[in-house]
């Protein structure tokens, strides 16, 4: 054989060692070459499993999908380039058949705003916001909208408001639509909204999941009605994660559990001392008693378990005096993003929800002094501290 065939070919596609690696290999073929044309021709047509193009299916994606689907109790999941783009292919799917309206949670990311109203309503989707912690409110809306699906947060962004995703799931059922639920906030540790009764549970695993700020990526757990509805249309679109990014991620899922053990007990710490500082106005934390959904979090939630994020707002601030604050801290980085082993703090106003108009964040109860701090599991004396000497 010519030395240059053989530097095309030599090593490549090789059997598998009857050995098994003890974590998976990062596979980076576009497509897949079969024993026979037949073998092919059955796996295209999904008559046997395997691989043959990575717009469909890759070995190192699937097998972050059959861990994240593990950890949430579904029926399968699909892995995607980033939160956004899982969202977008779960209102997708869930739309596929039904009647092409949404009623969504009037308090969710800014981005996910931004993609009811500049993606899915100037394509003839007609989109209804209403405040899913009021049942009776949403049974009205739902009955005037009639929708395809229901959108809401597990825990909302900023203002960490907890719907009942059961009875949400209940309302959905009776008008025959989806209900997609985007759980980053809670991760599977705090709920599992399939088990609830969601038909689609949606999480960025840029956050929690992977854990340490070096995956872009999103994922969506289906329940059996629309799973295969869900890759069908993952085939024709191609909204796949990249191999390496699935590797990465399986990799920080794997200390995700007590990472976000320790990020919960660190939260509840901070947000008690900045409950007591004078300079804070308001802190929102879903482990407050005094908290608008408390007796949903007592139902919902593990015991003793509430959430990584704490957001509060800096008494008579205003975005001057927010940003001599943020830029005061020391350890806390300043960044956009949350879920990493290191505390983050964010400023909505200027980042996570700066598409939206001022009247419409001030809708939402988020003020120009507000901060959404995400707790990591560094010592937590040492994130008040930084607090402290920050705030002054």
């Amino acid at each position: 054989m010519n030395l240059h065939t053989k530097a095309v070919h030599a090593g490549e596609r090789r059997k598998a060692a009857a050995q098994t690696p003890v974590t998976t290999p990062i596979y980076t073929a576009a497509s897949y070459s079969c024993d026979s044309m037949e073998q092919l021709d059955r796996i295209f047509g999904r008559e046997e499993e395997g691989y043959c193009y990575a717009r469909y299916d890759n070995p190192t994606n699937a097998a972050l999908e059959a861990q994240v689907n593990a950890l949430e109790n579904g029926h399968g999941a699909l892995a995607c380039a980033s939160g956004m783009v899982a969202l977008q292919m779960a209102l997708a799917t869930a739309l596929m058949d039904r009647r092409k309206s949404i009623v969504a949670a009037d308090a969710l990311y800014g981005a996910s705003v931004g993609l009811l109203m500049n993606v899915f309503e100037p394509s003839g989707v007609s989109v209804r916001f209403a405040g899913v912690c009021d049942l009776d409110g949403l049974r009205a809306a739902v009955r005037e909208a009639r929708p395809g699906c229901i959108l809401m947060e597990a825990i909302s962004n900023p203002l960490l408001r907890v719907g009942q995703i059961d009875r949400i799931a209940e309302i959905a059922r009776e008008a025959g639509a989806a209900l997609i639920v985007d759980s980053t906030f809670a991760t599977p540790l705090l709920l599992r909204p399939l088990e609830l009764g969601a038909h689609f549970s949606v999480h960025s695993l840029t956050k929690f999941l992977s854990g340490h700020g070096d995956v872009l990526g999103g994922v969506v757990i289906s329940d059996a009605e629309h799973y295969e509805a869900l890759r069908r249309l993952s085939r024709t679109i191609g909204p796949v994660l990249g191999p390496f990014e699935s590797y990465l991620a399986m990799r920080g899922i794997k200390t995700f559990p007590l990472r976000m053990e320790r990020q919960c007990a660190n939260a509840r710490l901070v947000a008690d001392w900045l409950a007591a500082h004078g300079r804070v106005e308001r802190v929102y934390f879903t482990g407050d008693p005094a908290h608008p959904d408390a007796a949903a979090i007592r139902r919902l939630f593990p015991p003793g378990l509430f959430g990584a994020m704490v957001s509060f707002e800096v008494r008579g601030a205003g975005k001057p005096e927010i940003f001599r604050f943020m830029d005061a801290l020391k350890t806390i980085v300043r960044a956009t993003s949350l879920g990493d082993v290191h505390s983050m703090m964010l400023y909505p106003a200027m980042s996570s929800h700066r598409e939206l108009s001022p009247k419409h964040r001030e809708r939402m109860g988020i003020r120009d002094n507000l901060v959404r701090l995400s707790v990591g599991i560094e010592a937590p004396e040492d994130i008040i501290g930084d607090l402290e000497q920050a705030l002054g």
